[in-house]
């Protein structure tokens, strides 16, 4: 009896999940010309109108922006959800006033929940490890552990040749 409540969960499931993949823009809001959309983990560039002096972030846990030379921000997606950033002039003027959106990830990405444990994996062209927001503190860990020890190693073979 409880095989089978489990198995038409996991049917259920299926199914909401094919629903929400074959409408991929059901329940999210469009973004306007006033928004800025990023995904997370990646960088947009965008053009601000000149003598820019100070950006303000309203949640910096959502976005990063950077004031680049030029009039230019480097605006980076780091959680999900929206923000707003402002940007100002050195007399305090608001220049700009505009909304951040940061949506998932735009490759193939796929979640394994292991009961409450979740792991994701990036599936373009083959399935690898992916660090993302709200996996299980273990894979999230240990992964994190693996490239920084692969990044550390490379650094160390690179000042070895030099």
């Amino acid at each position: 009896m409880r095989k089978e409540l489990l198995r038409r969960h996991a049917r259920v499931c299926l199914l909401v999940a094919a629903a929400v993949l074959a409408s991929p823009s059901a329940g999210l809001a469009e973004p306007t010309a006033d928004t800025i959309a990023v995904n997370v983990d990646q960088a947009k560039l965008v053009r601000l109108p000149g003598k820019v002096a100070t950006i303000v972030v309203g949640n910096p846990l959502i976005a990063d922006v950077t004031l680049q030379p030029g009039g230019m921000i480097v605006v980076t997606g780091k959680g999900y959800g929206a923000t707003n950033f402002i940007a100002l002039d050195r007399a305090g003027e608001i220049l700009v006033d505009r909304q951040i959106q940061v949506e998932g990830p735009s490759d193939r990405l796929v979640t394994v929940y292991r009961g409450v444990e979740r792991e994701s994996y990036s599936c373009l062209p083959i399935c690898q490890r992916r660090v993302t927001l709200g996996d299980s503190d273990n894979y999230f860990n240990t992964t994190m552990g693996q490239a920084g020890s692969l990044s550390s190693n490379a650094i160390g073979g690179a000042a070895k040749t030099n």
